[in-house]
């Protein structure tokens, strides 16, 4: 059956007459005449059975349906407009990569190396997207992603990256560092919670037997780069991945508030979708990856 779809013309010369509530901004912007939007817009509307715009004294107006249409019609373009640029990229040499990221891994740890890739591999274009939750890769137009987790996703394959060893840390105005805190001393300083991981801390405490009530009491923030600004800040105590926060720790900005390290369950993976294993652009990424966290892991320090 054939799709009842309109004409790409009239839709672009209707979004444009939309966005500018005027058909001779619209023409001026096509680089046709004002008779040619009219006569678009009329064959939209008929094609329809629905009035989009209205006249009024300053010229013309969106009804109430053009009004809602019209922002339907300006993601669909988008959308269409993307793709093609999308389908243009992936002309070169190798494309395009269309990655989704946590956060504060991809803005603290991956960023900070993918000059490095540009230059080995100058024929990929790497997009990044932030996602801080577990999707279908058939909703999206995403070739792969790194996400932190234990459960595998089903029709995938993934690459293990790094595991995740949380250290306590706080600001050196809240806290003087020390080899062990008693409950009592925890119980003094706020604990900064994330939000995405809600037993964090207990887990935590339960991995060295300590039993504490305020466990899950204390500001709640999304993305572990907001735990580690509002430690620094001196809002609280917080548990950060080390290789997250390396840098502050560095220059003192952050400071362990004990020894002890908490090997968490979750692990970081690059993930993605079975038919795409061989990907030319996800291949070649996968593997420079992979010799970048092996690198990483094994500059970890010794008593972490």
């Amino acid at each position: 059956m054939r799709r009842k779809i309109p004409s790409t013309h009239a839709l672009s010369a209707f979004e444009s007459a939309a966005r500018h509530q005027s058909f001779t901004k619209a023409a001026d912007e096509l680089a046709v005449t004002q008779s040619a939007v009219c006569r678009q817009i009329g064959a939209l509307e008929s094609f329809l059975g629905v009035k989009l715009f209205r006249r009024t004294r300053r010229g013309v107006a969106l009804t109430d349906a053009g009004a809602a249409y019209s922002r339907r019609v300006a993601s669909r373009l988008d959308e269409i407009e993307y793709d093609a640029l999308e389908v243009m990229a992936k002309g070169t040499a190798f494309g395009t990569l269309e990655l989704a990221v946590v956060p504060t891994f991809a803005t603290k740890w991956l960023l900070p190396r993918l000059p490095a890739f540009t230059t080995a591999s100058p024929g990929i274009t790497v997009n990044l997207t932030a996602r801080t939750r577990p999707f279908l890769f058939g909703d999206t137009q995403f070739d792969a992603a790194i996400h932190a987790g234990a459960e595998a996703w089903a029709g995938t394959e993934r690459t293990l990256l790094m595991r995740e060893s949380l250290i306590a840390v706080a600001s050196p105005s809240l806290i003087a560092p020390r080899k062990n805190l008693t409950p009592r001393d925890w119980s003094s300083y706020p604990l900064l919670q994330q939000s995405t991981r809600p037993f964090a801390w207990r887990n935590w405490f339960a991995a060295q037997g300590i039993e504490f009530d305020g466990d899950m009491i204390g500001p709640r923030l999304e993305l572990f780069s907001m735990l580690a600004g509002a430690a620094v800040a001196g809002l609280g105590i917080a548990l950060i991945p080390r290789f997250l926060i390396e840098d502050e720790l560095n220059r003192g900005i952050l400071i362990p508030v004990c020894k002890y390290e908490h090997q968490s369950e979750n692990t970081y993976y690059l993930i993605y979708p079975e038919e795409r294993t061989g990907n030319t652009a996800l291949s070649t990424f996968r593997a420079w990856l992979e010799h970048e966290t092996r690198q990483a892991r094994s500059t970890v320090r010794p008593d972490s």
